[in-house]
């Protein structure tokens, strides 16, 4: 008589965080959450610097002239550093396991998802891990745009709206689609109207 196994492919029961991974003790994960939920999501559109003083409050690095929506949320803060002058746009979500860096001058358009953190399937224990993603100078995201955990967009790229990037991509490119795939260079005007006598 044949007995057949059954393989597990999900033990949930034996998954567990690493020690250390959140960064910070759950009290304090715990108290962030609570702020974002009211004084961070509750408060007017045009207080920017009030969230980015909170952001800062819980070790965000975050350079001047930031604007971030309060729609916007970010899991661990004291993972986040974003660069002057950068825009962050409505319902981005910014999945902070991993430490997440974004540029001067950046854009991330509404609803995108920039993701820092996966499972590793090929366990039974369904191991998390995370990997920095790194969002270089004057890129733009356009909107819900995903974001795979230890990629590198580079300075000045676009990524067009509901494209998924799964792989670096080069700078002072336009890339579309899922998997986002270069489509050509990002062609600057160079001309400049002279109005005048």
């Amino acid at each position: 008589m044949s007995t057949t196994r059954t393989r597990n492919y999900q033990q949930l029961d034996r998954f567990t965080i690493p020690p250390g991974f959140r960064g910070r003790s759950a009290f304090v994960v715990q108290l962030w959450w609570c702020v974002q939920s009211t004084l961070f999501a509750c408060s007017p559109q045009f207080m920017y610097v009030w969230r980015v003083w909170l952001l800062r409050l819980f070790g965000a690095k975050i350079g001047k002239r930031a604007i971030i929506r309060p729609t916007v949320r970010i899991t661990y803060p004291w993972k986040l550093t974003l660069g002057d002058h950068c825009m962050i746009g409505d319902h981005v979500e910014l999945y902070t396991l991993g430490e997440i860096e974004i540029g001067d001058c950046t854009v991330i358009s509404q609803r995108c998802y920039i993701c820092t953190a996966s499972h590793d399937y090929t366990r039974p224990t369904f191991d998390i891990y995370s990997s920095k993603v790194v969002i270089e100078c004057e890129a733009w995201l356009a909107t819900d745009v995903f974001v795979a955990p230890g990629v590198r967009i580079g300075r000045g790229a676009v990524v067009g709206a509901r494209s998924s990037v799964f792989h670096d991509v080069p700078p002072a490119t336009v890339s579309i689609g899922t998997p986002a795939c270069v489509v050509g260079p990002r062609n600057m005007q160079t001309d400049i109207e002279v109005s005048g006598a």
